[in-house]
């Protein structure tokens, strides 16, 4: 993050699904465009490309099948994201897309997170994606319109996007192999980062075990049953993995900002006694 403090640009960002019918201002576009050409390497070191296009009329019949998405109003343009399938790319994808979200955000842009299947879509054609490369996601970006619409309300209501789950459901402490609330720590506020942090339906499948005193955090998926685990060039990502990658960069980002240095890798957690349900993702190493 740069001018703004991570915490604030977070707290800023919000699902927009109305904007103002205006493009974009020359400097706006051209300032995201060259943050989106910066190549943003994941946690587990894969990187996607990411495009910025400007929304045409016909982009609403690509929407119209994606539920709830489908109600996007008026957008300026559309973050294309394009990877190709590999081991963790979804995570890593996540991370990469709600980077430059935030950057937007900070830029006084509107953003919404879209997910869903887009490989024989009007973007796909736009991008150029090719043989087995697949658009888990693009992001509607804007000027925020001046009033909410009464749809934009009841779809906020209805996706329960201001209800988030407690700390206590989300985050704990690895107590000689069982699991207590979470304690007050340094990394407090870098969790609450990850609690605002957008996932597809408003799921939240994060779950992070704190070693016993030590500043070691791993991440877990708990799913939702009904979500789709494969890329498919007909079907939908994976959106719970894209979303632990949100969350990654949310805790990253704010942990930076704190002052907290540390870095991502892959752990043995055999030792921690957490749900069989839990599938273990990636282990924050603190110093």
């Amino acid at each position: 993050m740069s001018q703004k403090r991570a915490e604030d640009i977070i707290r800023m960002r919000h699902s927009c699904r109305s904007y103002r019918d205006i493009p974009l201002l020359e400097n706006d576009r051209t300032g995201l465009e060259e943050f989106i050409k910066q190549r943003i390497t994941g946690p587990f070191g894969s990187f996607a490309e990411f495009i910025l296009i400007a929304a045409v009329p016909s982009d609403s019949d690509v929407l119209k099948g994606l539920g709830t998405y489908g109600f996007i109003r008026n957008p300026a343009a559309f973050i294309v994201g394009i990877l190709k399938d590999e081991l963790q790319n979804l995570e890593d994808f996540g991370y990469s897309m709600e980077r430059i979200i935030l950057h937007a955000t900070e830029m006084g842009l509107g953003s919404c997170w879209l997910g869903g299947s887009f490989k024989r879509s009007s973007f796909a054609e736009k991008a150029g994606i090719k043989g087995e490369e697949v658009i888990p996601a693009v992001a509607s970006i804007g000027y925020t319109a001046d009033r909410k619409t009464l749809t934009d309300r009841l779809i906020r209501s209805f996706a329960g996007s201001d209800n988030r789950k407690s700390r206590n459901e989300l985050f704990f402490c690895d107590n000689k192999g069982r699991l207590d609330a979470y304690p007050e720590n340094v990394y407090k506020k870098a969790l609450d980062m990850v609690r605002l942090a957008p996932s597809a339906s408003n799921k939240q499948p994060w779950r992070i075990v704190k070693e016993d005193g030590k500043n070691i955090f791993h991440f877990f998926l708990e799913r939702t049953p009904g979500y789709n685990r494969n890329v498919k060039p007909s079907g939908r990502a994976d959106l719970q993995r894209v979303d632990m990658g949100i969350a990654m960069c949310h805790f990253e980002c704010a942990a930076i900002e704190l002052g907290l240095k540390g870095l991502w890798n892959r752990e043995i957690t055999a030792g921690i006694k957490c749900p069989e349900t839990w599938e273990y993702s990636i282990t924050w190493n603190g110093e």
